[in-house]
């Protein structure tokens, strides 16, 4: 008999879970987080570090992007989100922090970024909504994209 294993795929029944890419260079902090979220039902990959995430960026697609604010450096977390942005498949993205003070150091336009990982239950509802919202912004850019194109014929 063969156990489930991380990074197993549900077979067979056509579910797609939405992929999300976790990245924390705390291995407690991102264990708990992966643990939480594929519980929640999502697939998740993780990274270690800002490097090891950009290339996971470049090799897959995800609609969630969830990045700590500083790993290797202070500002590792906000380069692994800009470069999220960069991707033509467009990733929801936010910074995840265990930290409250964290929220200092970031302007408020930025704050609505932030999840905070004390609150498991409202966690999972901030990465629904930004994954809704994702959908919502790819669908509406579809329709747009399709009104241009009928209007050029």
């Amino acid at each position: 008999m063969r156990f489930a294993q991380p990074g197993d795929r549900p077979s067979g029944r056509g579910l797609d879970l939405a992929r999300v890419l976790l990245v924390d260079d705390d291995v407690a902090s991102r264990l708990t987080l992966q643990t939480v979220l594929e519980a929640g039902g999502y697939a998740v990959d993780v990274a270690a570090s800002a490097a090891e995430a950009i290339g996971k960026l470049d090799e897959g697609q995800y609609e969630l992007v969830l990045s700590d604010l500083g790993m290797e450096s202070p500002e590792a977390g906000m380069k692994v989100l800009a470069h999220a942005r960069l991707k033509d498949y467009r990733p929801a993205t936010a910074l995840v922090t265990a930290y409250h003070k964290s929220l200092e150091l970031v302007e408020e336009p930025q704050r609505q970024l932030f999840i905070e990982t004390e609150d498991v239950p409202s966690l999972l509802g901030k990465v629904a909504d930004l994954i809704g919202l994702r959908v919502l912004r790819r669908i509406e850019r579809s329709r747009r994209l399709a009104s241009f194109a009928a209007g050029a014929h």
